[in-house]
């Protein structure tokens, strides 16, 4: 008799009711960017847990507080979930197909902020307890969660948290906030996370704006100030022109390469999805495009500003420019590192007049890909997608992973909803209801295995 036919049951006569929770914590705009909702998104986080028996407690940071919350099982073993109740902004509204925080569903997909990064994922744990609970009245092990409200600008004082709060958080693994299905359906291990050092550069030349006329050709302009600036950082070979960048990078081992080869290559997908005709350097696809998109650092402008963007033309002479740039960090970069080779690269080009303001940083983490609770995940994946997870060693994103490896030494892993066009932090964030359904099922099976083990 399958062991798990009721509560699969259970997840499919269920699924509207935990549709309908997720809609209510959906429509809370806790927008970390903007500081809003937060506080009452973390009280609902909080009750949902107490609903399910947990002992749940907001413990305050400098910043948003963070939600605990633990429930004994009948085994010794404890389960830690960290995710995220903040969200990334809404804008540009006029792209969303309908409100970002009224949870709409049209057809399969259930679209609404947050509800995938990472409500989504929240609430589909809670599924999944629920119907161990159905079954068995207790849950098979020890959980705990950690449910934090400044993921989405870079977790600032999750680290003190963690260091302050390690006997509390002591587990023997840890199920990150995230997860996906690749674009063939197959879902998706990721072991490790890039770090990033986020900046915001700027420079004012004058104290107010001119006529480009009169100041064309005799003032200084912020904004070919700030370009010129930029365009030291990175060559048209792609390659970080700061120097002695690379010095810490560790090159993917052969074990990364092993399983890089496995990967289903997602050059033609990108593609697609994308638009774009190639990729960086020529790379053409499989291994080589596999280890170039997460072993190696970037430097990305994700931002710039500067005089006058209306309609129309407006002959102006800026005298303020900005751009927020992300640099990407592989193992054994750290983002202070990061930060200080900037400074002085852009003092010794001669641009001691740009300002650096760090908006956040967070190193790269990664979990051993041999470690037995990685292995019980990937193969648990069979009975519910028909096939194991692929197991891929990083990934391009950033996360506080590390802090969980190296604070309370646990193994981290991935498993969620998500997949190609979830559209996280873009208009019409959607997840599919067959993939939460599926989720739902795999996590039960991984909290009854983890349990015996």
């Amino acid at each position: 008799m399958d062991p798990f036919a009721g509560v699969d049951r259970y997840l499919e006569e269920h699924l509207d009711a935990s549709l309908r929770e997720l809609t209510g914590l959906c429509e809370i705009p806790s927008v970390g960017a903007q500081n809003t909702g937060l506080d009452e998104c973390a009280a609902m986080v909080a009750e949902l847990l107490r609903k399910r028996g947990f002992e749940a407690m907001l413990l305050p940071t400098d910043g948003a507080p963070v939600v605990f919350a633990e429930r004994r099982g009948r085994s010794d073993k404890t389960l830690l979930f960290y995710n995220h109740y903040d969200v990334q902004p809404a804008e540009p509204l006029d792209l969303w197909e309908s409100p970002p925080f009224e949870a709409t569903l049209r057809g399969d997909k259930l679209y609404a902020r947050g509800v995938s990064d990472d409500k989504g994922h929240f609430i589909n744990r809670l599924f999944a307890i629920d119907a161990l609970l159905d079954r068995d009245g207790e849950l098979p092990c020890n959980i705990k969660f950690v449910v934090e409200g400044e993921e989405e600008t870079g977790s600032p004082h999750l680290e003190g948290f963690v260091r302050k709060n390690t006997e509390r958080l002591a587990a023997d693994a840890c199920v990150w906030e995230f997860g996906e299905v690749d674009f063939q359906g197959v879902p998706v291990q990721y072991l490790g996370l890039r770090g990033i050092c986020y900046v915001e550069l700027s420079v004012q030349t004058a104290k107010t704006d001119a006529h480009s006329g009169l100041g064309g050709t005799i003032f200084p302009n912020a904004a070919w100030r700030l370009v010129w600036a930029l365009n030291t950082l990175k060559g048209p070979d792609e390659r970080i022109r700061i120097p002695d960048y690379y010095e810490n990078v560790i090159p993917p081992t052969e074990r990364d390469i092993e399983l890089a080869t496995k990967i289903p290559s997602r050059a033609n997908e990108y593609r697609s999805r994308y638009g774009i005709a190639g990729f960086l350097r020529g790379t053409q696809g499989g291994v080589e495009l596999s280890l170039q998109e997460v072993f190696e650092p970037s430097c990305t402008i994700c931002g710039l500003t500067a005089g006058y963007q209306g309609t129309g033309g407006k002959t102006v002479l800026p005298c303020k420019a900005s751009a927020k740039v992300d640099l990407r960090l592989v193992p054994d970069q750290t983002p202070q590192e990061a930060l200080s080779k900037l400074r002085s690269h852009l003092d010794a080009e001669g641009f001691d007049d740009v300002h650096i303001d760090f908006l956040g940083g967070i190193p790269p983490g990664r979990t051993d890909p041999d470690d037995p609770f990685v292995k019980l995940v990937v193969e648990s994946a069979k009975e519910v997608y028909g096939v194991a997870m692929d197991v891929i060693p990083m990934v391009g994103g950033s996360g506080p992973n590390a802090i969980f490896l190296e604070c309370l030494k646990l193994p981290v892993v991935t498993q969620g909803l998500g997949y190609p066009g979830t559209n996280a932090h873009a208009p019409n964030e959607n997840v599919r209801l067959d993939l939460y359904l599926k989720c739902a099922k795999h996590m039960t099976r991984i909290l009854s295995l983890f349990a015996m083990t």
